[in-house]
């Protein structure tokens, strides 16, 4: 069962008792502030998909303290399934990873219709969320406890974007990004178990690790754990990479390779992939890649096509890439490369 990675909440009759447009003053429910902070402590992301006005209901929200609580706010008069189509966009999740909880039947089933993917859910349900499976993400490490905070950090971003006077390549320079690539370490393998299970578009080949599994990686002889940590001048984006490395014979071959979703304009899965390319040539290693196509992956065979990699094999979906030029690739211009191998 896919997690969620996101509750969309109706606000009148849903999250309160009462409708604040026509002049009600309602207090929020106390099982829906509990459902609020219980999945916001296990990295599940809260917005709006609501009618009304759009300025009230924030007001009504910060009166109780609870705007912070949201990612995404969506209130005015549309199709809520557009609204919950604009928030998976915004926050760059799939549809799948999408809960809604309206106390309207008919706004349940119009959302349903339209998104069939997005499990929906009845207001008199909210405070039994939290108890269900699909609520229940396996491991809760500390980079799940600030995922609220970096989202809106990165609405702090987009929002500095929308008012730079620049392009978008000048925006990006000026955010002076900072990747740090290191072995993992035991306190990484519960964030990277949960990089696996979470990111699917930048992924090569969607393999799964739990901590126990690259914690025997880490160990072997034959293999090299890799995490990525990124950060800029609005602040830390914590873990967000991960590889998996098998030296096999006189090769290093990339098993998996992934970046989150969220950092996804950042063009760090090319600087990832370019710092691996470059370690393994000056190992006098060829520098080869698994990919297993899926839905959603396609721009990471771009990524790897772009940094020289070429199809050697292939098996359906299956493809074994590898790259021959022993000229490395250059060094990012954008991104300042902390390269935190012990050699």
């Amino acid at each position: 069962m896919t997690v969620v990675k996101c509750l969309v909440w109706d606000l009148d009759d849903t999250l309160w008792d009462g409708v604040v447009l026509e002049g009600d003053r309602p207090v929020p429910r106390p099982e829906a502030v509990a459902a609020l902070k219980a999945l916001d402590e296990r990295g599940i992301l809260h917005a709006v998909a609501s009618r009304g006005d759009h300025a009230v209901a924030l007001a009504h929200l910060a009166e109780h303290g609870l705007d912070g609580m949201f990612c995404a706010v969506e209130v005015g008069w549309g199709a809520k399934s557009e609204a919950v189509r604009r928030i998976a966009e915004d926050l760059n999740i799939g549809l799948d990873t999408v809960a809604f909880a309206d106390n309207d039947a008919v706004e349940r089933a119009e959302v349903a219709s339209a998104l069939p993917q997005v499990r929906c859910y009845p207001a008199e349900q909210v405070g039994r969320l939290a108890s269900l499976p699909e609520f229940q993400p396996g491991t809760v490490t500390a980079e799940s406890r600030r995922r609220r905070e970096s989202y809106l950090t990165e609405r702090r971003r987009v929002e500095a974007e929308s008012r730079f006077g620049g392009s978008a390549v000048e925006f990006l320079a000026s955010l002076e990004l900072e990747l740090t690539v290191a072995p993992a370490t035991e306190a990484d393998l519960d964030r990277a178990g949960e990089l696996t299970v979470r990111t699917h578009q930048l992924n090569t080949t969607g393999i799964t690790f739990d901590a126990a599994e690259l914690r025997a990686l880490c160990a072997s002889a034959s293999h090299e754990v890799l995490v990525a940590r990124l950060r800029d001048r609005f602040g830390d984006y914590g873990t967000i990479g991960l590889a998996v490395v098998a030296h096999v014979g006189g090769d290093a071959v990339v098993e998996l390779l992934l970046m989150s979703c969220r950092v996804m304009s950042r063009g760090v899965g090319a600087v990832l992939l370019g710092d691996i390319v470059r370690d393994a040539l000056a190992r006098g290693r060829r520098p080869v890649a698994r990919f297993l196509r899926t839905p959603v992956n396609q721009v990471m065979l771009v990524t790897l096509r772009f940094a020289g990699f070429e199809v050697v094999e292939r098996d359906g979906d299956r493809l074994l890439l590898a790259r021959t030029s022993p000229t490395p690739p250059p060094p990012p211009a954008h991104v300042r490369l902390v390269d935190g191998r012990q050699r």
